[in-house]
Formats: structure tokens, C-alpha cells, sequence
């Protein structure tokens, strides 16, 4: 899976969202007020998603409505598989390291992650 440029994926998960199809007034509605984009913008945004296969257009009367081909959750694992080995050597706990070492993991985090792996060997 391609990974999509922030734009793109900015509106993806406008559409990821709405969990139903949108039109591009819709799309252009659900932009943060400090990301303001020209109608034409979104729809060249919308036309890469749709060549990428990441969305599917559909024409009802004056509108094109868009939904979403590509799961988040299948974007998701695929953009954390392709991060977790370009950078840290496909290890969970080299990951984890860099966290702690750049100060970006607080003791609730750490707790929390604590409990979530408890929690996944009982299951076990």
C-alpha cells in the first residue's frame, strides 16, 4: 500500500470519518479553519485518492460522492509495519527506547502500556 502524503491522508480521514459517502462541500466543511483549501484543491486531492484506489467515486445528479476503498485500520497497520521497520529495525522495544529516551513517554503511558500487555498475556 502507498503511503499517501499529509494532504491526502488529511482528507482520507475526513472520509474515514464520516464512515459514509461525502462530497467535496462536505469535505471542505470538516477542514480545520486554519487548513482552508480551494474547492479545486480538495478535488485534485480527490482525483489521486481515486487513482491510488483509495477512494471510490460515485455520480448522483450534480454531485460526485466519495467513500472510502481502503479501510483505516488496513492504512494503519501498514503505515505502523513500514515505520516500525524503516526506523527501528522492526523492533517493538527499539520503538519504545526512542520514546523514552526523547522524553516523549509519561508515567501514564507507561502504566498504560504496562496494564495493555498484562491485560494480552492473560488472554493468552
Amino acid at each position: 500500500m502507498k503511503r499517501l502524503p499529509d494532504s491526502e491522508l488529511e482528507i482520507m480521514q475526513i472520509i474515514w470519518e464520516a464512515n459514509t459517502p461525502v462530497t467535496r462541500n462536505d469535505i471542505q466543511n470538516q477542514l480545520p479553519d486554519s487548513k482552508s483549501l480551494a474547492p479545486t484543491t480538495i478535488l485534485s486531492f480527490l482525483s489521486r485518492l481515486e487513482q491510488r484506489g483509495f477512494v471510490k467515486v460515485t455520480k448522483q445528479g450534480k454531485s460526485n460522492w466519495y467513500e472510502s476503498l481502503v479501510p483505516r485500520e488496513d492504512y494503519i497497520n501498514s503505515e505502523s509495519q513500514t515505520m516500525l521497520k524503516r526506523f527501528f529495525g522492526n523492533s517493538i522495544k527499539n520503538l519504545v527506547v526512542q520514546l523514552n529516551d526523547s522524553k516523549a513517554l509519561e508515567e501514564e503511558d507507561i502504566e498504560s502500556l504496562r496494564s495493555y500487555l498484562d491485560q494480552l498475556t492473560k488472554e493468552e
